[in-house]
């Protein structure tokens, strides 16, 4: 085992820091998740475009952090890596949303609920909690702003290892996209035989693995 680089997991829309818990439990080494307005914090004047939200995620950041993100997030995650190269030494998209094509609410729409449809009844609770407290104002202004960001275009760009990780029952990620983003990327698209749209609550063991790998933690098995 040589260097390990630092951890961080960055919540998906309307997510908070509880939403890592269950790949939290799973990693041997230290992590540390970072809310911003939108992501697991309520705004009310925040600049919420994309490249001002990695502007706040670099203050985080130390020099070779592997960077987590979820969902939307994910957004804000390629952004900071373009922004500040120094400080991103690997991306793990969970998820991620953001094809410019199918940004349309009736389509986003439509894909949640395919979506919702396969997830644990028993995540309402926590997902409850978690929306009310970021607010849903502040997740629409996020979601709205977000949006309009062009993944596919900004990923070509980014010089770091990329892995795309989705879950096989995820349509606000579908297997094409994330493979697409992958290959744009010159990374890996990997499918989880389980779960949905909530990797990060459902999948925690193989999120772990993901990132120890990313972080340069090798283990047997």
């Amino acid at each position: 085992m040589g260097v390990i680089a630092p951890v961080v997991l960055v919540p998906g829309l309307g997510l908070g820091p509880e939403s890592y818990g269950p790949t939290q439990q799973h990693l041997e080494i230290p992590s540390d998740v970072v809310t911003l307005p939108g992501y697991g914090e309520p705004t009310r004047d925040d600049d919420l475009h994309v490249e001002a939200l990695a502007d706040r995620l670099a203050k985080h950041l130390q020099p070779g952090t592997v960077l987590v993100s979820h969902s939307a997030s994910c957004h804000v995650a390629v952004a900071t890596a373009l922004a500040y190269p120094d400080l991103v030494s690997a991306l793990i998209l969970l998820g991620p949303t953001g094809d410019v094509t199918a940004s349309g609410w009736p389509t986003l729409a439509g894909r949640w609920v395919r979506s919702a449809l396969w997830e644990r009844p028993t995540l309402i609770p926590t997902l409850t909690k978690q929306y009310f407290r970021t607010s849903f104002p502040a997740m629409a202004r996020a979601e709205q702003v977000g949006r309009q960001y062009d993944l596919a275009a900004a990923l070509p760009q980014v010089a770091v290892p990329v892995v795309v990780l989705r879950c096989s029952h995820d349509h606000l990620c579908p297997a094409a996209w994330a493979q697409r983003l992958a290959d744009l990327a010159g990374g890996e698209a990997w499918t989880l035989p389980t779960g949905s749209h909530m990797p990060v609550l459902t999948n925690g063991r193989d999120l772990a693995a993901f990132i120890h790998r990313a972080a340069g933690v090798y283990k047997a098995g």
